[in-house]
């Protein structure tokens, strides 16, 4: 099985992005000039209102969002937007088909890599399925523009019934976890990223997510050697741990070792959870990981702290990352002058303190979602940092 994309395979998604209309852009100013001449005010406004009401998460106002989309000038408008993460996806998935026969690609959307996978593998058969009527037959329509005969697709909302069939490749990208904004599990406390293995917490959150129902019935129509590629915007800890825990609880395994996917999303940089490649029943050749990703905070030296910047605003230090607890928990001679943890009805907690060390006064912020903070600064500056805690310390959870 191959591992990493191969560069051709990136230039035929562009030339297949370019045939479904879709512009590639780096600034966004360039794009919403674009959208602008493309669509109406009219269109705008019913746009804005359907996402608004898409984001409140009900089933209906989510298919009626991507049943929107279809519109022909609205189409290469809208998914331009994601044209790296096509690009990111579409090579990593299509360079891990191996030898499977029978593919299928759930929650295909109006059909963008469906029909991708289905050109480069001529002699494999896809089918793609999504719930949203009017992205189906979209994605009908242009495949029979390419002449596709390896590929069908079928209107199927797995929350209300079964899939057909047993297949040697599942890919499912975007599409297991709907539930964006839903924070995830917190961890026992500040203090740690660790997660209780609670039955009730993980059922609660796969059914706020709809990851379990879509799991279970994907599980049922993978071939018994099969596969799964799955990725979804699981990055933070807090989503990943009981993402991950739904997979292994219906015996997925990783068969090679997850990677993040990194892409744009024009100017912004987008940060999606691992990719994963599972097996039902694989051998556990790789280990489910737990613990915050690698992150950008880096070695911390008290030797060689910014006490010569030219910009007088400038901490002495400052991490936002996991590995800010490491360094707040060896700080020299610390002592504290005020600390606060408030508690929310749902266990979450969060914690600041404010304190003097060897170091410096610094300013501490933990919480159950993962997130760490640590500031330090010159003792002449404590009053910026007593107004930073109680800014936090008065927040409700």
């Amino acid at each position: 099985m191959d591992r990493e994309p191969r560069a051709e395979v990136r230039a035929t998604i562009h030339e297949h992005l370019a045939w479904w209309g879709l512009k590639r852009f780096t600034s966004d100013a360039d794009y919403f000039v674009w959208q602008r001449k493309q669509l109406s005010p009219a269109d705008l406004t019913q746009l804005n209102a359907q996402i608004d009401r898409k984001r409140g998460g009900e089933r209906r106002d989510e298919v009626a969002f991507y049943d929107l989309t279809t519109q022909p000038l609205m189409l290469p408008v809208l998914y331009s937007q994601r044209y790296e993460y096509y690009c990111e996806i579409g090579s990593h998935v299509a360079a891990r088909f191996g030898n499977a026969n029978s593919i299928l690609d759930f929650g295909c959307g109006v059909g963008i890599l469906s029909t991708f996978y289905a050109t480069q593998y001529a002699d494999r058969q896809f089918v793609g399925v999504d719930r949203s009527p009017a992205s189906i037959a979209v994605a009908r329509e242009k495949a029979r523009k390419l002449g596709l005969t390896n590929i069908r697709f079928e209107c199927v909302d797995v929350e209300s019934e079964n899939l057909a069939g047993a297949y040697d490749l599942i890919v499912a990208t975007h599409a297991l976890v709907q539930a964006e904004q839903d924070p995830g599990i917190p961890s026992h406390s500040w203090q740690t990223f660790e997660r209780a293995r609670d039955a009730k917490q993980q059922a609660a959150f796969e059914q706020r997510t709809g990851i379990g129902i879509r799991l279970d019935r994907l599980r049922a129509s993978l071939a018994r050697e099969g596969r799964m590629i799955v990725s979804e915007k699981t990055r933070q800890l807090a989503r990943r741990v009981p993402f991950q825990r739904a997979l292994a609880g219906r015996g997925l395994q990783p068969v090679e070792a997850p990677k993040p996917i990194h892409y744009q999303l024009v100017e912004e940089v987008a940060d999606d959870g691992p990719f994963y490649v599972l097996g039902r029943g694989a051998p556990q050749q790789f280990q489910w990981d737990e613990s915050p990703e690698p992150d950008a905070g880096g070695p911390f030296d008290r030797n060689n702290l910014k006490t010569d910047s030219t910009d007088p605003d400038a901490p002495l230090y400052e991490n936002h990352w996991p590995s800010a607890q490491r360094v707040w928990e060896k700080l020299h001679d610390t002592h504290l002058l005020k600390e606060t943890t408030n508690q929310g009805p749902d266990g979450r907690q969060l914690h600041v303190e404010l304190g003097q060390a060897e170091e410096g006064v610094y300013l501490y912020c933990a919480n159950t979602l993962d997130q760490r903070q640590l500031v330090i600064v010159e003792p002449a500056r404590m009053v910026m940092l007593e107004s930073y805690y109680q800014e936090i310390a008065s927040s409700v959870l």
